[in-house]
């Protein structure tokens, strides 16, 4: 079965189904826009899945302008654009989301498949809700944020960790965590411990993977997080890294391959996923 598949992931199908018909019409942009009433960047970002398509009329004509005039093909995506403007779990924290956030969570909702890295701190779908409240708090007053934006960016990071154990077709998660992100001490000993066995018990379920990058393997090492996730064709696989204060998400070919090839080789230079149990045990010992 497919996994859920929520408003954004609809917004993405869309956005992709209109950018194919557009290039095999041999229209830009501006062609594609002309006299109609959106312009040549509405158009852009509804195709990057950045925004929605929010008037069906509007859907239609530009179907036509495509050459799509059988009316089964306009009204199966005409039920697409309906549902990638329906409101998302996640649409109750928007208000404390970080720029790009949303669409993030989005696409990590209806993702199949994700393969993160993490080199800092513990990958968020493995925290704890202890561990993500003391990173927090800790940089609550650099960072000026509010007690209610904790609070919430807690709940929506538990919320997220759902998709792990969904009844219906659960995430295939694997994450590799460098070293560093397990011997940094987020809060006391004892909140390092719960995410310890936190990180242990989630490992232990068939549709996760957790490696550990140890400090000496003398191996490539990514100075930056991401994550790649797959969905179901014919959509693309996107990648997602984390900038100044937004979350980025794209789904060029080239950045995608640069990001898959970084995944293959801390996977292979990390230890087996058998081993995690065991060096999680000699962790929390030394702790």
């Amino acid at each position: 079965m497919a996994a859920p598949t929520g408003p954004t992931v609809r917004r993405m199908q869309l956005g992709w189904e209109l950018k194919r018909l557009r290039e095999k019409a041999g229209l830009t942009l501006t062609e594609s826009t002309d006299g109609l009433p959106f312009s040549t960047s509405k158009l852009h970002r509804v195709e990057r899945a950045l925004t929605g398509l929010q008037s069906a009329a509007d859907l239609r004509a530009l179907l036509t302008r495509y050459g799509v005039f059988d009316e089964e093909d306009q009204e199966f995506l005409v039920e697409i654009q309906r549902d990638s403007l329906k409101r998302g779990w996640w649409s109750q924290y928007r208000r404390n989301m970080p720029s790009g956030m949303d669409l993030f969570v989005g696409l990590e909702s209806g993702a199949h498949t994700i393969r993160g890295w993490q080199p800092n701190v513990v990958y968020g779908l493995l925290q704890t809700e202890r561990y993500s409240r003391e990173m927090l708090l800790a940089a609550k007053p650099v960072e000026e944020t509010t007690t209610e934006f904790v609070e919430r960016t807690i709940d929506l990071r538990m919320d997220r960790k759902k998709a792990i154990t969904r009844s219906d077709n659960p995430l295939e998660l694997w994450v590799i965590l460098c070293e560093a992100a397990l011997r940094r001490t987020v809060g006391s000993s004892d909140v390092m411990l719960e995410q310890y066995e936190e990180i242990a018990r989630i490992a232990k379920a068939d549709n996760v993977t957790v490696q550990v990058l140890p400090f000496d393997m003398a191996t490539y090492r990514s100075s930056t997080d991401f994550a790649l996730m797959e969905f179901d064709r014919p959509l693309p696989t996107v990648v997602q890294n984390d900038g100044v204060g937004e979350s980025n998400v794209t789904d060029r070919d080239t950045i995608v391959w640069a990001f898959s090839r970084k995944f293959d080789t801390l996977r292979a230079g990390a230890l087996a996923p058998s081993e995690t149990p065991n060096f999680l045990s000699r962790l929390s010992r030394e702790m």
